[in-house]
């Protein structure tokens, strides 16, 4: 599933963007419609609101739109944009960069691929200012699919038609699929803190939010993988994706179970999760009471099992296993000895003395077996982080 972004503008092919919607949605895609007051004239805003059970953003200055920036939002939220059909003035606008109301404001805040379908009498589409447009569009990226000869509405044959809704839907898919690096393969991501039982109330834990192995998740659904997210507590929001699966294994005997059992049919592992060192020896059957006079507490606690070491020395030649070495000092001297001794093809070390747990941002030093070259990147999102971990498992799987 992939959330894409529509953007309609104004000419009489908009009634048949209304089927692309239709069959991008009855493809999987989550889609979001944003339309220019010019598209307003051709369909309604309800009729797109009613398909995708989301409101259709055309104005930014509405009075429940104030309190909020609906643009950035919207931006942040596609995965792709597709912009059908695509007039002659709305191309203009998306090569200079010009941003004049909802629609062109919008796909000049996103940084998700573009997609553009041109639809225009073919004396505009002939025009230079139009060529010259266009080829701005390509050399920034933007894909540009060819329009049709066919019956335009003046009345005459000639190019400019836009294509019919089954072929832009197929010709999104195919880009798509481009970027479908992990299709047909099994990831198995654990992310968060794992809880050891202490008492029925009580356990011992870790800061671990998981946002950083839910973003792997995302990227590997994203990446066309089947994804098993093995998650503990986290203190953000699960993906929901229908490629993900959600495992929940509160501690670390539970997530050592979890993942031997799916990596057994998996292609890749990527330890994520902060799992507890220690346990309790014996968890209490009741609540341990505080006596008024005792000033200590003595837990007597053992070593839990290592996972990525107990599942990397089992892992078969054509699997993966990332680990991930969360380290306050001594970064890159505590992370090789973790790559040698664990038994993982890829260590991502981070320092999390740094106010780590919870950020949005880190900084990650890549290690892998057989390359002495250390790679370390810099500081960044974890989203962004993720993408490019996906890659680099992607590679190896190949």
């Amino acid at each position: 599933m992939t959330r894409i972004t529509v953007y309609l503008t104004g000419g009489i092919a908009a009634y048949k963007a209304v089927q692309v919607v239709r069959n991008l949605e009855k493809q999987g895609h989550d889609v979001w419609v944003v339309m220019t007051k010019n598209a307003e004239h051709f369909v309604t805003t309800n009729t797109l609101a009613a398909l995708t059970k989301y409101p259709v953003l055309d104005d930014l200055w509405e009075k429940e739109n104030e309190a909020s920036i609906p643009h950035v939002h919207l931006a942040r939220w596609s995965q792709l944009a597709l912009v059908v059909p695509a007039t002659a003035n709305f191309i203009s606008k998306m090569a200079n960069g010009i941003a004049d109301d909802a629609a062109s404001t919008t796909i000049l805040a996103t940084k998700a691929p573009k997609l553009v379908v041109p639809a225009m009498n073919d004396q505009m589409w002939n025009n230079p200012a139009t060529k010259r447009n266009v080829s701005l569009l390509k050399r920034d990226g933007v894909h540009v699919m060819e329009p049709a000869t066919g019956m335009l509405a003046e009345g005459y044959v000639a190019k400019g038609r836009m294509p019919e809704p089954e072929e832009i839907t197929a010709w999104v898919e195919n880009i798509l699929n481009q970027n479908k690096i992990l299709k047909n393969k099994t990831v198995i991501v654990t992310a968060g803190g794992t809880q050891e039982a202490i008492d029925p109330v009580r356990f011992i834990g870790n800061r671990s939010s998981g946002k950083m192995g839910i973003a792997i998740a995302q990227e590997a659904a994203d990446a066309g993988a089947q994804v098993k997210l093995i998650y503990g507590n986290v203190s953000v929001e699960l993906p929901k994706a229908g490629n993900i699966e959600l495992i929940h294994a509160a501690s670390s005997e539970e997530m050592l179970t979890a993942v031997k059992r799916e990596f057994e049919q998996g292609d890749a592992l990527v330890m994520a999760a902060a799992v507890a060192d220690w346990r309790m020896a014996k968890v209490a059957d009741h609540k341990l009471k505080k006596d008024p006079e005792q000033n200590t507490l003595s837990l007597t606690l053992v070593k839990t099992k290592d996972i990525l070491r107990e599942v990397a020395r089992h892992k078969k030649a054509n699997q993966v296993v990332v680990g991930f070495a969360a380290e306050t000092n001594d970064l890159l001297k505590n992370a090789q000895k973790k790559l040698m001794s664990k038994g993982a093809d890829m260590i991502v070390a981070n320092d999390v003395s740094k106010n780590v747990f919870g950020n949005d941002q880190d900084q990650v030093v890549i290690l892998e077996q057989n390359n002495t070259r250390i790679d370390k990147w810099p500081l960044m999102s974890k989203q962004a982080i993720a993408k490019g971990l996906i890659k680099k498992i992607a590679d190896k799987l190949k």
